[in-house]
């Protein structure tokens, strides 16, 4: 992880505009065309804080525009953002070319029609429709509207304002593909919506993935600037977030029963034996539930709740498992969750004695004391479908 940028310190020092790359974009939203020919037909697409010379996201889906029967492409640009310091050709060749307001306002660029007779609509067609009034801030009334307009948003936003972004996105009640960090899974803003169903990760998910970075960005680790001089880097924990359906969330995950895991596991057994002295899977001190270290390790014969690791949304299938809640939400460990056993306000206070980053609402298996002090990472607890 240390030769990968980091999402944490790219949130901190706000240098968090990175651009995806067009091979990244196809992956992903191949997927959800296999799944469904038909996903894009007739729909208003916004890909907000996208300028066209710079986003992949308008290039890729002006190059696709027939193919996918799109109805219109809307791409807005950020005036304080990276991109816009250089002036894109469509901007410049237009009649309505202002360099003043090209420093201090956003652009609105549009695709709808063939406009250059060539008899196919493309990246050529793309036409500057204009300044916006303020700088294409995506919260402005100006782009909300076009947001109320469209019927997918599209995007990368600065993780930095991931948060007001997705509030954003849900206020608008639109569909969505976004990318994301593996992180914002933990959110409040988030994770209730992912257990109701209304949100669910992309196909490409926990990925560490390369991107151009803007030219001010501080080269390290494995980042290097390609032969054309754009800067590129590696962030870890890359996610996709959607509400649009996907072949990959509807696949069964392969099941073995408890004791063969048990039996023919060597991960399973080498972490049971090295993290808690165990030889077979350990229940939680302060949860009625189950630790399985390993997604791959879900028992076929386990009926009762489970702790997993937060990776595996990756291979969650909402015909299969149902999604309870996650470990670290105080709120809802004491008023929502039924299986929440903490221990005695004595026990608390002796384990935090000895553990100052001690949380009762973490999730903990007992040490060779018989106290809740072995600490597991984050949890999401699962039950399998049709589970007595």
């Amino acid at each position: 992880m240390a030769n990968n940028t980091s999402l944490g310190s790219a949130k901190e020092g706000k240098n968090d505009e990175f651009y995806t790359q067009y091979s990244d974009i196809e992956a992903e939203m191949n997927a959800y065309v296999e799944f469904n020919p038909d996903v894009f037909r007739d729909k208003t697409i916004l890909l907000p804080c996208d300028d066209p010379e710079w986003s992949n996201f308008t290039k890729y889906f002006a190059s696709n525009f027939e193919r996918f029967g799109l109805k219109k492409l809307i791409s807005t640009s950020y005036a304080k953002g990276a991109g816009n310091k250089q002036i894109t050709i469509f901007e410049l060749e237009s009649p309505i070319f202002d360099q003043d307001k090209h420093e201090t306002h956003g652009k609105l660029f549009t695709l709808t029609r063939d406009t250059n007779g060539s008899g196919r609509i493309d990246t050529d067609d793309i036409e500057f429709n204009g300044y916006l009034e303020g700088d294409g801030d995506f919260r402005s009334i100006e782009v909300t509207a076009l947001r109320d307009e469209a019927d997918i948003i599209i995007t990368n936003p600065p993780f930095s304002l991931f948060h007001d972004f997705m509030d954003w996105v849900a206020e608008g009640k639109k569909q969505f593909i976004i990318i994301g960090n593996i992180n914002a899974i933990k959110y409040r803003e988030i994770f209730p919506r992912i257990v109701k169903n209304e949100i669910w990760v992309g196909v490409h998910f926990n990925l560490t993935m390369e991107f151009i970075m803007s030219e001010d960005y501080e080269l390290k680790g494995k980042a290097f600037v390609d032969s054309e001089g754009k800067k590129h880097g590696f962030v870890p924990g890359v996610t996709w977030f959607t509400n649009i359906d996907h072949g990959t969330r509807h696949e069964m995950l392969a099941l073995d029963t408890r004791a063969h895991n048990l039996k023919f596991n060597k991960i399973l057994k080498s972490r049971l034996t090295e993290k808690f002295g165990v030889s077979d899977y350990p229940m939680y001190s302060n949860y009625d539930a189950m630790e399985v270290p390993l997604t791959e390790c879900i028992p076929s014969d386990y009926d009762g709740i489970m702790g997993v690791p937060i990776t595996f949304l990756g291979k969650y299938n909402p015909e299969q498992f149902e999604l309870l809640g996650m470990t670290g939400d105080v709120d809802w460990a004491n008023n929502e969750c039924s299986f929440f056993i903490p221990p005695s306000i004595d026990i608390q206070k002796k384990c935090k004695t000895i553990n100052k980053t001690w949380r009762v609402q973490k999730v903990y298996v007992n040490d060779e004391n018989g106290l809740p002090l072995i600490p597991i990472y984050d949890r999401l607890f699962i039950k399998r479908k049709g589970a007595k």
